[in-house]
């Protein structure tokens, strides 16, 4: 990378590999500064974007997660564009999904996945999860090596989720092949294309099937209690109003999922210091979790478009303003993370991170995604010593090659591999 200045986020190849370069540089301008190719405002202050996310009357979701691609399909007229956004809302990617809505829409969707994520039913399926580990485990654990992401991060993240939504047992094998086969590219690729219009066709169609199977006969299961749930002023959604929510929440929770696996293991793999740590005392290993979403925020960047005039940490920000909320940035924050780039297990306010977003459009799997990172790394530990990086696939400690996905919106490994002995 040379000058910063000059560099445009939305394309540039080396910057998607390492952000933090550049985000830095973006909040040496400010917490809240307009990038100069596509007019997009980012704002890398901790309170800052924690103002943005709170502020949903100023603020629409509905190009979370295309920012500025495609462009607006209207042009933005006077301090208040609600109506603008509101009339051509069928135009903007995946809008027909949670993450995306405003009140109320979002309000009556997220209450379908309240009845969903229950206490009871995220402890049946932690429960679920401790047999699962080992079983993928299992696996590989014999050869003392592995690929981490094909191997176990994205078959345990698929299979953990495919249970707490109830899918049935004979057909979890399909779906872990067909999701596991996913195609590069997409949400936040360098091209400047948008999103395509609904990535998650194959998982609304199968479950719209068991969602409608349901209502013609119920049945004692978690598809069931999909099938039958209400909206709080008791009447019936649509089909696709309660099979949208899960299949979000079955996309968006395996990305993050397998995006925090990785990122703790690598971790583990380059710091033996803070591999014995956690081993030897395992209340850490819920803290080295929180570390690893601050410092390798699964969603780099969120985005909002500015449906009023006002203003954001000082910054005059007009009516149609696309929002970039700099998660990766604002996790690093030295106002508000003492020496924010390094790795500290002492962290005393780690939980404050805001890799899952904050306000009402909080992730709604990051309980599922905490425990599921909480009992790998217990399981790792247990049944597995010296775990280490391969230098034959990532070069020597001094020399390491990493890559990661090559999008403005996610960061992650496209592989990770690692070296062990069997416990």
């Amino acid at each position: 990378m040379t000058d910063l200045a000059s560099v445009d986020y939305f394309s540039d190849q080396a910057v998607a590999q390492d952000p933090y370069d550049y985000l830095d540089y973006l909040r040496r301008q400010g917490p809240v500064v307009r990038e100069p190719h596509h007019g997009v405002v980012a704002v890398t202050g901790y309170a800052e974007v924690m103002a943005a996310f709170k502020d949903v009357d100023a603020f629409s979701a509905v190009n979370a997660i295309g920012g500025p691609f495609p462009p607006l399909p209207f042009e933005p007229e006077g301090n208040d564009i609600t109506a603008l956004i509101e009339a051509h809302r069928h135009m903007f990617p995946i809008n027909e999904h949670l993450v995306v809505m405003d009140p109320p829409a979002h309000t009556r969707a997220r209450s379908l996945l309240s009845k969903l994520l229950t206490p009871k039913r995220l402890k049946e399926n932690e429960d679920f999860m401790w047999t699962l580990v080992d079983h993928q485990l299992d696996e590989f654990i014999a050869n003392g090596h592995c690929e981490y992401l094909a191997e176990y991060a994205r078959p345990f993240a698929t299979v953990a989720i495919t249970d707490l939504l109830g899918v049935p047992e004979e057909d979890r094998d399909e779906i872990r092949h067909a999701l596991g086969a996913g195609q590069p590219g997409g949400v936040g690729a360098l091209d400047g294309e948008p999103v395509a219009l609904n990535p998650l066709q194959y998982l609304d169609d199968k479950f719209s099937a068991y969602i409608a199977e349901r209502r013609r006969e119920p049945r004692d299961d978690v598809l069931t209690t999909m099938a039958t749930a209400t909206y709080p002023d008791g009447t019936t959604p649509e089909l696709l109003e309660v099979v949208r929510p899960a299949t979000f929440l079955f996309a968006a929770g395996q990305e993050t999922v397998t995006k925090l696996l990785s990122s703790a293991v690598q971790v583990l793999g380059e710091r033996p210091d803070l591999q014995q740590a956690v081993r030897e005392n395992r209340k850490l290993v819920g803290p080295f979790i929180e570390e690893s979403l601050r410092m390798q925020s699964p969603t780099k960047v969120d985005f909002r478009l500015a449906r009023k005039t006002t203003t954001l940490g000082g910054v005059h920000i007009p009516a149609g303003t696309v929002i970039m909320l700099c998660l990766g940035a604002a996790n690093r924050d030295p106002l508000k993370f003492e020496d924010p780039h390094e790795f500290r297990l002492d962290r005393k306010n780690v939980r404050e991170h805001i890799a899952f977003g904050r306000g009402i459009h909080t992730c709604a799997g990051a309980p599922l995604a905490r425990v599921e990172g909480v009992i790998t790394l217990n399981r790792m530990l247990d049944r597995m010593r010296d775990i280490s990086i391969s230098e034959a696939k990532h070069g020597a400690a001094e020399d390491r090659h990493y890559s990661y996905e090559p999008t403005f919106l996610l960061r992650g490994l496209t592989e990770l591999h690692i070296e062990f002995t069997q416990g």
